[in-house]
């Protein structure tokens, strides 16, 4: 895999929550940074499900007074694909 090399300054507040997170996950902090930037900018648009970005948008569960589940609500369903 061929990788470019940047360098970035943090604070040594973050280096050290860097280092404590490395040691904790037994992680280089390349590959935490990696991740971390991974996350952020989000992963390609064909990787991410469209649940997923309804999740990340807060769009789950923001509807009041809904069924839970529409799928295993009976009534909801009673009568689905019959002619009328």
């Amino acid at each position: 895999m061929a990788s470019d090399r940047i360098t970035v300054r943090i604070p040594g507040s973050l280096s050290k929550r860097l280092r404590k997170t490395t040691a904790l996950n037994g992680k280089s902090e390349s590959q935490v940074i990696r991740e971390a930037l991974e996350q952020y900018l989000g992963a390609g648009s064909a990787e991410r499900s469209t649940y997923n970005m309804a999740e990340e948008a807060e769009l789950i569960g923001c509807v009041r007074r809904a069924p839970r589940d529409l799928s295993t609500t009976g009534s909801y369903l009673e009568g689905f694909g019959q002619k009328q």
